[in-house]
């Protein structure tokens, strides 16, 4: 046959369509074979697949081919994280029903991941949107509002005035809607919140058992949840009863604190503001809330540990006119507002120690505050506040620092936190970065939180019996008036299930990050109507062991995933305190070195690709450009070159494959035939470590050296016919997960007897094959190329100088003179001095 277009293409819907026809990749629980579950982060279904989706489901797929072929009973699900904005979006833009939308999306998305030939079993696929899938987030939001997780309380929020709703801190611009260049606002909202706080010491400490994910995301996520162990210190609010909390976990430093900074948020604020400075403050609150949180803190790397949040270099502040009093040494000390301090961090309060801290620093010299040296550099002990240039925050011996001084400051942490608490001045304590998860959105495209409000009841959760909330269709979409569900009356009215009386349905929706939190567990049974996820096929199934994803996803929808499975385990739906044994983050696709994208007008279409060379050239492009962690800079060569090697393969199998079996061993070969059958076994002991391993590239570079070994092999007889085509055999089948159709029309061809190449068994290796009896060495002589003889490998130094000897080319050019050296390094070279 010939590799062209129109066969590749034949070919490919050829097998797709058996593939589907018999459920070839149809999963189910066998309890006498090993399971492997391989899954990848579900896509949003935007219509069109890119090459970021091309390199993340080929990588998966792979893993899940070569496990079945390895005889795993193996679970490889695909379905689509539905909801979210942009379907809302494309409502307003197109005059479209976000549903109407979405699923005409999910089947487009759908069509393009069946064209590359990827190993789904599509009966287990959903969509969040459906409503048998949010019918148990609802439940799932229930049980964890019977168990304390699920609450509501105001929270600041930013807020556009003009769409009349909440934006998350990436959709604000320069403080500007992204939408309508609105001036962005911080506005007090009552919002559902998931008390992920009280998983905060497990999501912690099971970190450590996750040794097959990436150091870089275990660090990432230790320090989101951040624990810190530090003093809670009381200054008490000049001519006043109020007290404000400042946690620290530098105590060491407290004597040099000369100004306290809070949020100006933070509840005490107007408590301890001055008339006089009463204008000055509130300016600056509303300067402050136009700010998003991110614009406030972006001194700040989010992953980073840090004694408080980082302010930008000059942070704007305002004075209160209020003090506080320094408790170690009753000093009076000026209280700021400051727009880096976030009530969300900490106690929304910080001390100041300028003198130690960079940041402090860079703010007591803006706002001209005091500061004191309580810290000794040891090179420079006579140094004063006005010759400082920078803070000094390196180790120390204490100064000005009453009974303390002389000790050096590390040493001096831990007792002057035990002196605070025994004086009860502050008391040691554990700080968590983790905040509880705000879940509440202003959307329409989203699930329906499960709670009525009623005037006698007060907050009452929707009955079980009552779920789906589902939500109303071909509802108004404007984007603005926030949710558009508050406008739908039939939704929002309804008798409360307490007293039959008449009340209002919450009409906020979820997170889209709850809908991913647990999709992995509902794969174990997707078609389950009676009950969120079944328990056996969860037992069965989890954990899953192998997830693949973008960096991107490292904190956010793995932290929540982790709180889920925990979540579940104690309410006794799983077994498993972690969902993902081993993480693979995959690398961007970059084209020009840039990341693809719309708007840099640098993308390229996999559709395209796929008309003109296949899915298989496609695949195998991907998987050989780069390390699956490494970043993949995209050329339209690569594939080219992919799909030459693939035709090889093609006119191999069509020309030189004559289906002889003969019985043998590398011991009754010899030459070329031997050296070819030691090849095939490392090759397939290279291709298989490195599919362990996740070195895909390497192992299509093997695969590439044993085609140019076949190509050149000629067999002269049968037994030789056998291992030229035993070789293409063992080839195919090591390349059927990088190129499945291509490679099951080849095994087809070349009498294959199982249903798909994938029920096949992975070739395996001798590892006495791999060793040689005799190797080809070269002689030099006098430095010179001379010769090539065959030695055994046994052979001493003596015994390979009597084999040279008896070479003709050798015996000719040191006949007759004496020898001075003979050197030999085994396997490789003879060296002969005369």
């Amino acid at each position: 046959m010939s590799y062209n277009t129109n066969e590749i293409q034949r070919i490919e819907e050829k097998w797709q369509k058996f593939w589907d026809e018999k459920k070839i990749f149809k999963s189910e629980m066998d309890a006498a074979k090993e399971k492997y579950y391989v899954l990848e982060m579900f896509p949003y279904p935007s219509g069109k697949i890119h090459m970021g989706h091309v390199r993340n489901y080929t990588i998966a797929d792979v893993i899940a081919r070569f496990r079945m072929m390895q005889g795993y009973n193996v679970l490889h699900p695909m379905g689509y994280d539905a909801f979210g904005q942009p379907a809302e979006n494309a409502a307003i833009k197109r005059g479209v029903d976000p549903a109407e939308w979405t699923y005409g999306c999910i089947d487009e998305m759908t069509h393009e991941l069946k064209r590359m030939g990827f190993s789904y079993d599509w009966d287990r696929g959903l969509s969040t949107c459906d409503a048998e899938y949010y019918k148990w987030n609802q439940w799932i939001f229930l049980k964890m509002y019977e168990k304390g997780l699920a609450y509501k309380k105001e929270s600041p929020v930013n807020w556009c005035p003009s769409c009349d709703t909440t934006l998350a801190n990436e959709e604000v611009i320069n403080g500007a809607c992204w939408r309508c260049k609105s001036e962005v606002k911080q506005k007090d909202l009552s919002q559902w919140y998931l008390k992920i706080t009280d998983y905060s010491e497990r999501l912690l400490e099971d970190l450590d058992t996750l040794k097959h994910w990436p150091e870089r995301v275990v660090t990432m996520q230790k320090n989101w949840i951040g624990k810190s162990f530090g003093v809670e210190i009381f200054f008490k609010v000049k001519d006043s009863n109020e007290v404000i909390k400042v946690f620290t976990t530098r105590p060491d430093t407290i004597f040099g604190a000369t100004y306290v900074v809070l949020a100006p948020e933070h509840p005490l604020v107007d408590k301890f503001t001055t008339s006089a400075n009463k204008a000055a403050v509130e300016a600056f609150k509303k300067q402050v809330a136009a700010l998003s949180k991110s614009e406030r803190v972006s001194g700040t790397d989010a992953s980073s540990e840090s004694r408080h949040d980082a302010p930008l270099a000059g942070a704007s502040g305002v004075f209160t006119g209020g003090y506080a009093i320094n408790p170690v040494n009753n000093e009076i000390i000026p209280i700021w507002l400051a727009d880096y301090v976030l009530m969300e961090y900490g106690t929304g309060a910080i001390m100041a120690v300028p003198t130690h801290d960079q940041r402090d620093f860079e703010f007591a010299n803006k706002h001209q505050l005091p500061m004191r040296i309580v810290i000794q550099d040891p090179a420079r002990p006579d140094l004063k506040v006005e010759q400082m240039d920078a803070a000094y925050v390196e180790e120390g011996k204490l100064v000005n620092s009453a009974q303390f001084n002389g000790i050096n400051n590390v040493e001096a942490m831990r007792a002057i936190g035990e002196w605070m608490e025994k004086t009860n001045i502050g008391k040691t304590t554990i700080h968590w970065r983790l905040r509880d998860w705000l879940i509440s959105r202003q959307r329409y495209w989203g699930t329906p939180i499960p709670m009525i409000y009623c005037d006698c009841c007060g907050v009452v959760p929707v009955p079980e019996k009552d779920l789906p909330v589902a939500l109303p269709e071909k509802i108004k979409i404007t984007g603005q008036g926030g949710s558009p569900l508050a406008y739908c009356q039939d939704f929002v009215n309804v008798k409360c299930p307490k007293c039959g009386k008449p009340a209002r349905r919450e009409t906020d929706t979820m997170a889209t990050f709850f809908d991913s939190s647990w999709y992995y567990l509902r794969y174990c049974s997707a078609q389950d109507t009676s009950q969120v996820f079944d328990k056996k096929g969860a037992k069965y199934w989890m954990a899953v062991d192998q997830y693949i994803g973008g960096i991107e996803h490292a904190i956010l929808h793995l932290l929540y995933s982790r709180f889920f499975t925990k979540f579940f385990k104690d309410i006794g739906l799983v077994s498993v305190d972690e969902p993902f044994v081993r993480l693979l983050t995959q690398g961007m696709v970059l084209k020009d070195g840039e990341v693809m994208s719309k708007s840099r007008g640098n993308t390229v279409d996999p559709d395209t690709i796929i008309v003109k060379y296949g899915a298989d050239p496609l695949r195998v492009c991907i998987l050989f450009a780069a390390p699956p962690e490494d970043q993949l800079e995209w050329s339209d060569g690569a594939v080219d070159g992919s799909w030459k090697f693939l035709n090889r393969l093609d006119r191999l199998v069509e020309d030189k494959f004559k289906g002889v079996k003969v019985n043998y061993t590398i011991k009754d070969l010899s030459g070329a035939a031997e050296e070819l059958e030691r090849e095939r076994h490392a090759t397939i002991k290279k291709v298989t470590s490195d599919l362990e391993t996740y070195k895909f590239n390497t192992g299509v570079s093997a695969m590439m050296i044993l085609i140019n070994a076949i190509e050149k092999f000629a067999p002269k007889d049968e037994i030789e016919q056998a291992v030229f085509d035993q070789t293409l055999r063992s080839f195919v089948l090591l390349l059927a997960p990088y190129a499945p159709h291509l490679c099951e029309e080849l095994w087809q061809k070349m009498g294959g007897t199982e249903a798909s190449i994938i029920k096949a068994k992975w070739p395996q290796y001798d590892e006495s094959a791999l060793k040689r009896s005799v190797v080809e060495v070269v002689v030099q002589i006098n430095g010179k190329l001379r010769s090539k003889i065959d030695v055994p490998i046994e052979f001493t130094s003596d015994q390979v100088r009597d084999l040279a000897m008896q070479n003709e080319i050798v015996h000719k050019w040191v006949e007759g003179k004496p020898i001075r050296k003979f050197i030999y390094v085994p396997e490789k070279l003879i060296n002969i001095v005369i």
